[in-house]
Order: structure tokens, then C-alpha cells, then sequence
């Protein structure tokens, strides 16, 4: 393995005629990472993961992954990285065994190598029973197990996922992210865009991109917490009718509902949560509504990529190149 970080970028940037897809995109990822991907459409995820993995070539700017210069040197990058595409891309034609033993061989595995990784993904996917069943007969969180064992079967060093469970049931997707846990603790290194928050959360550190841009770098946890102060959660009857009412409120970015409760986002220059919370409690009971609780409440995940989306910048975090 190489030492150094898995993946590093300085002044990245990629074209589009006059689009601008990433600009001056920093980054660096450490082995061992399961690092994510969260932004917008068309924020630049996709041709990020494209351009580190070789597929696409940088209009500036200087990229390495696995210690290698890409595009330049990308020929000897293949063969140590392994990547999944959110729609199912294998033959369904084919069994679950015969998936694997060609991606195997596309990978360049023979004899015993290639049946010690056929062995090792029917393990960690749990598709022993199915290996003689067709992938097109498969259910969609088995046909993503199946993928990711075809995209694993060489033991890659960097494996890159671009919404790998959309569409997927949350018992499946839970298992899905155990076994990407269990490889990054093996020292394979993840890259994976999610727009799930409860799947963001889970990884090491996330990169918000808006507009091909950095917007923040960090922990989720740290992302999180650049928004203390700025969250305020209110019991309230007749919930959708507050909400509604809440978006004319002053000093509110955003409001959403979660159970009985108007869960809002307060703008940068609102007051102290405390005093928020006893204002927008005012400000609902002036317009006939009971409010039982206002209180200030922590920050989530979708809080920072409603704030993002919104324009505003939060601070880079730790791991920023």
C-alpha cells in the first residue's frame, strides 16, 4: 500500500464548455476513510468521482490517488480501485457465481486468487444461498450486495460508491453500510455520495459541494455543530398551518415538520436561541395558535445542507487540504 493520503487534489477544476462543473476544489482523504459526497444536483459529485477514478480528465489543477498522477499515470490506478454506480449494472442474465468469476477475471484474478475473492464476497455479501440464481431474479438490496462483492472481489484500496442504496430498504441499506465499515476497517479506503442524511452521518467526514465549489469540510458532527445557536423546535397544534405561517416569520431561514413539532432554522443574524424560541412562540400565539414548548434544539445534517443550499458558507473543518 502507499503511504500518504489515498486521494489529494489542489486547484481542481473541470470545464464543460461554459460551464464551470468544480472549481479550485482542494482535497485530501486518508486511507482508511469512509468519506462522503453531499450536495445538490449538478454540484459536482458525479464528475468528482469520475475524474478520481480516471474516467475523466481535469481542465486544471493537480490530482493523485493511490499515490499515482491522474490522468497521467491512471492505467496503473485501475486495478487497485473498485467502483459501484447507483443503477445495476451487471449481467441478469447471468448467476450470482458467474457475475462474479467475470468480474473477477475482468480484474485480472486466475486460478486460486480469483477463488480465494470468490469466496471472500460471497461471504461478506451473504449470497452463499444464491449463488446459483440468476441476478435478475434478485431483490434490490441483493442486487447492490451483488454489486458491491463484484466491485470488492479484487480487494481494492479505494472504492468509490455513487448513491450505491437509493431505492433500497433500510434494513438492507444497514447491512450495506456494516460491510462498508468492515472494508474501511480492513484499509480499504470509501468514497461514497449519498442523499441520504441518516447514511451522511455515518461517515468519518463528509464534503459539502454547492456549485462545484467546497462548501465546508468536516465530521458530520462538526458540520452540525457550525450551526449551534441557530435551531429552534416548537410544539405547536395544528403543525402544517404553523409551519406555513412560520416561513413569513422574521429572522427564519427554513422550517420543517418533524411528528408535532415545527423544527425551523434560524437566520444568521436571529437572536439567541432562547430568545428566538420565546419570540416565534409569541409570534404563533398572536395568530391563534397554542404553542405548548419552544426550545432551542441541536442542529442536524439536513439543517447544514438546507443552510448550504441556501448560499450561505460554513466554516472549512478539520481535514481541509
Amino acid at each position: 500500500m502507499t503511504a500518504g493520503p489515498v486521494v489529494e487534489t489542489r486547484g481542481l477544476c473541470r470545464r464543460f464548455g461554459e460551464v464551470l462543473a468544480l472549481r479550485d476544489l482542494d482535497l485530501r482523504v486518508e486511507r482508511g476513510e469512509v468519506f462522503g459526497f453531499l450536495g445538490p444536483n449538478g454540484s459536482g459529485k458525479s464528475t468528482l468521482m469520475r475524474i478520481l477514478l480516471g474516467l475523466l480528465e481535469p481542465s486544471s489543477g493537480a490530482v493523485r490517488v493511490l499515490g499515482h498522477a491522474v490522468p497521467g499515470e491512471v492505467e496503473r490506478l485501475r486495478p487497485r480501485t473498485g467502483y459501484m454506480s447507483q443503477r445495476f449494472s451487471l449481467f441478469e442474465d447471468l448467476t450470482v457465481r458467474e457475475n462474479l468469476l467475470f468480474a473477477g477475471r475482468v480484474f485480472g484474478l486466475s486460478g486460486p486468487r480469483l477463488r480465494e475473492g470468490l469466496e471472500r464476497s460471497l461471504e461478506a455479501g451473504r449470497l452463499h444461498p444464491f449463488t446459483g440464481r440468476r441476478a435478475g431474479a434478485l431483490s434490490g438490496g441483493f442486487k447492490q450486495r451483488l454489486a458491491l462483492a463484484a466491485a470488492t472481489i479484487h480487494g481494492p484500496e479505494l472504492l468509490v460508491l455513487d448513491e450505491p442504496t437509493a431505492g433500497v430498504d433500510p434494513e438492507s441499506r444497514r447491512e450495506f453500510w456494516e460491510w462498508l465499515f468492515a472494508l474501511a476497517g480492513g484499509g480499504t479506503t470509501v468514497l461514497v455520495s449519498t442523499h441520504y442524511m441518516d447514511e451522511a452521518v455515518r461517515c468519518h467526514r463528509l464534503l459539502l459541494l454547492r456549485e462545484g465549489r467546497a462548501a465546508a469540510v468536516g465530521t458530520p458532527r462538526a458540520l452540525s455543530e457550525a450551526l449551534a445557536g441557530r435551531v429552534v423546535d416548537l410544539a405547536v397544534d395544528r403543525t402544517e398551518e404553523a409551519i406555513h405561517t412560520l416561513h413569513a416569520a422574521p429572522r427564519v431561514a427554513s422550517v420543517t415538520q418533524l411528528g408535532a413539532t415545527a423544527h425551523v432554522l434560524l437566520a444568521p443574524d436571529a437572536p439567541p436561541p432562547e430568545v428566538a424560541a420565546r419570540a416565534l412562540a409569541r409570534y404563533l400565539t398572536a395568530r391563534g395558535f397554542r404553542v405548548e414548548e419552544a426550545r432551542p434544539a441541536a442542529a442536524t445534517l439536513e439543517d447544514v445542507f438546507v443552510a448550504l443550499l441556501r448560499g450561505e458558507t460554513l466554516p472549512l473543518g478539520e481535514g481541509a487540504a
